[in-house]
């Protein structure tokens, strides 16, 4: 097989078809070509020890840290990941690009699809001969059997420190890649040249079963390279030509492992993955500046892996190399949707999809109206026609926006924008830097919700690299909390948080958020630059507000308030489930209709079955969603307003000439003085009532404490009481780092 001198006998091929059949099935994953060679050539045991027999110098494997700069190392590389106190021991056995201006969406800018190593912007080019690349590594931990297997106690804890491996398992690192060249090959060219080189002692190791140059009769190097490659392009035909088998890219999974998934019912099953072809489909609308009214043709570049945890249940599943299975998993279903549903990737709705990065993000898809790209070619190749330029994202036809009636006074008037930007389209505030000297740092920024469930703050990158300087490990930075007219615990005041860096960016984890903090929440963060202490601040309200139900007495930003204090949404979680279809509606209409700068949210009717229930919902399901959306306007949670829709199905607002007009309903949060308490003695300060707050329950959950704090006995006690009523099974101790909030009712 190795000398290319002729076609391997049948017998032989069907043994490797045997063994690389097995070998996809136990290790409960995508195998990529790289580490077929490594299971064939190393001696992996595919019932159960993987590596732990096989003649691998273990203290040969390079070491790999979390958020560390490293040479770039292929899939297939064998690696020990540095932790406090001894190693692990782990395979690649995936990797992708991790840009960090992909939203927790998935969506990505145009330039960042189908980008070279180290480039910085569109069209920016890296001048730097050693290009550097943000990418995630997926470690493989089991891959040397029992005895260096971790326990579930030790991962568990490795990720919920964050300190060897992020909460998913997986590592983050900025990958150097020796040449541009070198960062433009595909992964089994990169891997040849790594074998050769770093992994040499390795290949070239005499207690391996046969080494390479036994199998090429040679140690020519051109001949030894020649070898490797010959294997690799065998293996790769023989998992590609397996009838049991899929491959998607290098990458290869059972069949009846993959049909069985996504014909569950599952997260990431059937129907989430249905829901993702259709997001998809959906993704791009021409939208309309609103300044100068010009439709503009669009694109849409999504990528695979961050869209996958916006489902429902999807977070434990992406976990481990459980990441790379879904994504594998979800890139096979869209393509067997283009290939069954559309024409080359061109949909009944008029938008394309196509493939256009297999590398960035688990593989970005570009979604886009035909008139927005050139010649894409087939719709399953990268094209990278977003780094490429060749998309337009500026194809203006000028248009005149009509003039529109005043609504009836009693409803409030709908903001006049166009309806084409869906959730994920809408840019929520984000930090702002207000002053930099060489002594401080100022900046604002909104509470968003996962800051609240994850107990956590983001730092700019400017922050975290000033900080980083303080060294290698664990870095503690004190946090001053104010809250004027607020109440604070004492606890809150001032906490002990530790710095994280990953890439170029930053958080601080571990902070003790007040209860009475609430997402779109304006912070104002101030660092003495060259200190540890950084002091946060709330600014009050001259006057505080009523806003859908919610007395609020400190700045916020409206368009996070819209989206994140939806019907479903708080710190303990966010879900659409067990809903009423009265908060259905309001959390779907707040979360996937337009959102514009003071709040308001504006979405076609006839579209919100589809928002709330995915494609095809049933009968019952619209009418209850109807039903409740008579009754929000009936009391005047939600306001009538008109568009139209072209011919193409897009919907606008306002009416255009010539489009048949459908009806829109909006979600206005105007905010009204809140009432005084006019019954207080006057020579006290005015006290606002507290009649409008809408309070709710808040079920007992964890929360996580700083470094060098521990739980009271009472919050103990209360933690196995809580146990005890659920009946909780796997132990009623607190688990370290984490102390018990008791259920409470909460309010705004």
């Amino acid at each position: 097989m190795a000398d290319g001198l002729g076609t391997p006998r049948g017998s032989e091929l069907d043994q490797l078809r045997r063994y690389l059949t097995a070998l996809v099935a136990a290790r409960q994953g995508p195998v990529h070509v790289n580490t077929a060679f490594n299971a064939l050539y190393f001696g992996y045991d595919v019932t159960g020890e993987g590596y732990g027999g096989s003649p691998l110098d273990l203290d040969d494997f390079p070491v790999v840290t979390l958020g560390g700069r490293i040479p770039a190392l292929p899939v297939g590389a064998m690696v020990r990941i540095a932790t406090g106190a001894y190693p692990l021991y782990a395979e690649i056995v995936y990797k992708e690009g991790r840009h960090r201006e992909t939203s927790v969406l998935g969506d990505v800018p145009a330039w960042v699809s189908g980008a070279p190593a180290g480039a910085e912007g569109p069209g920016q080019v890296c001048q730097d001969d050693r290009p550097a690349r943000r990418e995630a590594l997926i470690p493989d931990l089991e891959a040397f059997g029992d005895a260096l297997r971790p326990t579930l106690a030790q991962l568990t804890r490795f990720r919920a420190q964050q300190r060897w491996l992020d909460q998913a398992g997986h590592l983050v690192v900025d990958a150097v890649y020796p040449s541009t060249e070198a960062a433009a090959q595909d992964e089994s060219s990169a891997f040849v040249d790594y074998l050769l080189t770093e992994a040499r002692a390795q290949l070239l190791s005499p207690a391996v079963p046969v080494p390479l140059p036994d199998l090429v009769g040679s140690q020519d190097e051109g001949a030894m390279r020649r070898g490797v490659q010959r294997l690799l392009h065998l293996i790769r035909t023989v998992l590609e030509a397996e009838g049991s088998l899929r491959s998607w890219g290098p990458y290869t999974m059972s069949r009846s492992e993959l049909s069985g998934w996504l014909g569950a019912g599952g997260a990431l099953g059937r129907d989430d993955m249905s829901t993702l072809a259709s997001v998809l489909q959906r993704a791009v609308q021409p939208t309309v500046k609103r300044r100068f009214g010009m439709e503009t043709a669009a694109a849409r570049y999504t990528a695979i892996g961050p869209r996958l945890r916006s489902f429902d249940g999807a977070d434990q599943l992406l976990a481990g190399t459980g990441y790379a299975a879904a994504v594998c998993r979800a890139n096979l279903a869209i393509g067997d949707v283009i290939r069954g549903e559309s024409e080359n990737g061109l949909f009944e709705n008029g938008i394309q999809v196509a493939l256009d990065d297999a590398f960035e993000g688990g593989g970005v898809w570009r979604s886009h109206t035909p008139d927005a790209a050139g010649d894409c070619g087939s719709p399953l190749i990268p094209a990278g026609l977003g780094w490429d330029g060749t998309v337009q994202p500026e194809i203006s036809r000028q248009t005149q926006p009509q003039p529109q009636p005043q609504p009836p006074t009693s409803v409030p008037e709908p903001p006049t924008v166009p309806l084409d930007i869906p959730l994920e389209d809408a840019e929520l505030r984000t930090s702002e830097f207000l002053r930099i000297t060489n002594s401080e740092i100022v900046w604002r920024l909104p509470l968003r919700l996962c800051h609240l469930m994850d107990d956590y703050l983001p730092l700019s990158r400017l922050v975290a690299d000033e900080l980083r300087t303080f060294g290698t490990g664990p870095v503690v930075v004190r946090v001053e909390l104010s809250h004027p007219g607020g109440d604070l615990d004492d606890s809150e005041t001032v906490q002990d948080t530790t710095a994280e860096f990953i890439g170029d960016s930053g958080r601080l984890n571990g902070i003790t958020w007040p209860l009475d903090f609430f997402p779109g929440l304006q912070l104002y963060a101030l660092w003495p630059r060259g200190g540890r202490v950084i002091r946060i601040s709330t600014v009050p309200l001259e006057e505080p507000v009523l806003v859908d139900g919610h007395t609020i007495g400190h700045r916020y930003d409206a368009e996070v308030f819209t989206r994140e204090n939806a019907p479903g949404s708080s710190r303990g979680g966010d879900s659409a489930a067990g809903l009423t279809s009265r908060d259905l509606v309001m959390r779907f209409i707040r979360r996937c209709g337009l959102l514009t700068p003071d709040g308001h949210a504006l979405l076609d009717r006839a579209a919100l079955p589809t928002a709330v229930y995915g494609m095809a919902p049933a009968a019952p399901q619209v009418a209850e969603l109807a039903a409740a959306v008579e009754d929000l306007l009936a009391v005047g949670r939600l306001y009538r307003a008109t568009g139209s829709r072209a011919s193409d199905g897009r919907p606008h607002h306002p009416a255009r000439p010539g489009e048949a007009k459908i009806p829109l309903v909006g979600y206005d949060p105007a905010p009204v003085p809140a009432p005084r308490n006019t019954t207080q003695d006057s020579s006290t300060p005015p006290q606002w009532s507290t009649t409008p707050i809408t309070l709710h329950q808040v079920h007992g959950f964890l929360r996580r404490l700083g470094p060098s704090s521990v739980p009271s006995d009472a919050q103990r006690a209360a933690y196995r009481d809580h146990c005890r009523r659920l009946g909780k099974a796997d132990g009623w101790e607190l688990p370290g780092g984490f102390t018990f909030v008791t259920a409470h009712t909460r309010g705004r």
